[in-house]
């Protein structure tokens, strides 16, 4: 194992965090708050740490995909552990449980909070805690590679490690121009929702904090309602912008690039969008008599259909008062989630076409036993480790959604509030149903089930394996 390229990388990792702490030093420099000597400290800290680390450059700096692995879960606990640290010396969440529950829930893009009152943040604290949704969006490593110049060819291991889907492949032969292009359209989605929502009356801190939130599919409001006060003008672009944030990003390369046609093949974009326009469609109808009219219906209704399946979080009404058929599928929206080589969570769209297309091609070879079948994606068959990849993901999905909701259990609190608390945590959604619906929070739960649920906030956006690799013992004893 390459353990020097791993601390090389690590130390690259806490200087870009130590720089993008400046962001809510800004803040608070603009608004005269005194927490921002606290983010400041932290800044230096992350930055001097990071410069250390990184004092020995490493004589052999090709990894694979195992390297590739845990540096990246390495990565987010380092950079959650860090992240923490200024709610903490601001005194704003003082218990280090609480404040690294909020920082991991930050930087993982599910929006699960601890906090009762948000408004009672510092306005330096609320743009960290919004603005860690923009950096674990796209990923803190695909952005490394954009910017740093590293040689060595096997990079592609870090982004296939850190990007979310069954699949990671280069958009154009160089990796490091693939995390340009996508982080070029990652910022100019950001930037094209930051102007309408102040067209639409928001103001500047407001909107930077909404939009930044959207992109990364994160959805911590800065407001105790979350985005219920908001005008229906707000509440549409932020549902259409969720919406955005949740497609394959590939499709947009091949639109830039006037490659419409292969954006149009891509089966998992259409199916995705079919997905949203059912549920909305049935919980339109299914809460149409409960609200003042037909558009707050509808406003309603694909407000939080773009919210859960995107996992962003956001709400802007207590869709714990639904009725039981809406409830239900906002919870399987929860599982399905978004695309793959998106911003969004979930098990993805692309996962779940394979699998019935697996199903398909099973019952099939139950008909025609001596027939060769194959399985097609986007007109192009699909390998057979994607499908293996995809059948093991899933098994070992449902065993650690069993052992949490099983050790979550020990608090005492109801099967619902339970099993969507882990929904929500391991599918990076954030509110769930009952004891944490949307009007609600995760203060309630002990410290033992806030630390499982930050196991699979980390666990959920790194699919998995780069987290679970950390606990193979035959990793640590190969030599350096």
């Amino acid at each position: 194992m390459n353990r020097s390229v791993i601390q090389y990388i690590l130390g690259y990792v806490l200087m870009i965090e130590g720089i993008l702490l400046g962001i809510p030093c800004l803040t608070a420099l603009i608004y005269w708050e005194k927490e921002g000597f606290c983010y400041l400290g932290v800044a230096i800290f992350c930055f001097l740490v990071g410069r250390l680390m990184r004092c020995k450059k490493p004589n052999n700096d090709i990894f694979y995909l195992k390297e590739g692995c845990l540096t990246t879960a390495l990565s987010w606990i380092f950079l959650s552990f860090f992240g923490c640290l200024p709610f903490i010396l601001t005194k704003e969440i003082p218990f280090l449980p609480d404040a690294l529950f909020e920082t991991i829930s930050g930087f993982t893009t599910t929006g699960a909070s601890i906090l009762s009152d948000v408004e009672s943040l510092s306005h330096c604290s609320i743009m960290w805690r919004s603005f860690t949704h923009w950096i674990g969006g796209m990923g803190v490593l695909v952005f490394l590679l954009a910017i740093i110049p590293m040689s060595g060819g096997s990079h592609i291991n870090l982004m296939r490690a850190e990007s979310p889907g069954p699949s990671v492949g280069k958009l154009v032969p160089k990796v490091k121009a693939t995390a340009q292009i996508l982080y070029l359209i990652y910022f100019v989605l950001t930037i094209v929702e930051f102007v309408f929502l102040l067209l639409g009356g928001m103001s500047v801190f407001d909107a930077i904090n909404t939009s930044v939130a959207t992109a990364g599919t994160g959805g911590f409001g800065i407001y105790n309602d979350s985005l219920a006060n908001f005008s229906p003008y707000i509440q549409w672009v932020v549902t259409i912008f969720m919406i955005l944030f949740g497609v394959n990003f590939n499709a947009y390369y091949f639109i830039i690039y006037k490659q419409l046609g292969k954006a149009l093949k891509m089966e998992e974009v259409k199916g995705y969008f079919i997905i949203i326009a059912v549920s909305t469609g049935i919980i339109f109808i299914n809460i149409l008599h409960s609200c003042a009219n037909a558009f707050d219906a509808l406003t309603h209704s694909a407000f939080q259909v773009a919210s859960i399946i995107t996992t962003t979080g956001f709400s802007t009404t207590d869709f714990n008062m639904w009725p039981e058929t809406s409830k239900t599928i906002l919870v399987l929206l929860m599982f399905i989630g978004a695309c793959a080589g998106s911003t969004g969570g979930g098990i993805k769209v692309s996962r779940f076409i394979i699998m019935i297309k697996t199903v398909i091609k099973e019952l099939r070879c139950y008909i025609h036993p001596k027939s060769i079948q194959k399985i097609n994606m986007d007109e192009k068959p699909v390998a057979h480790e994607v499908v293996r990849s995809v059948n093991v993901y899933l098994i070992t999905f449902i065993a650690l959604f069993v052992g949490s909701i099983f050790l979550v259990s020990l608090d005492g609190k109801d099967l619902t509030t339970n099993f969507t608390a882990v929904a929500a945590t391991l599918n990076n959604i954030g509110p769930g149903l009952n004891l944490v619906g949307p009007t609600e929070n995760f203060g309630l739960f002990s410290p033992l089930s806030k630390f499982v649920l930050m196991f699979d906030m980390l666990a959920g956006r790194l699919e998995l394996f780069p987290l679970l690799i950390l606990f193979h013992p035959s990793v640590w004893k190969e030599g350096k």
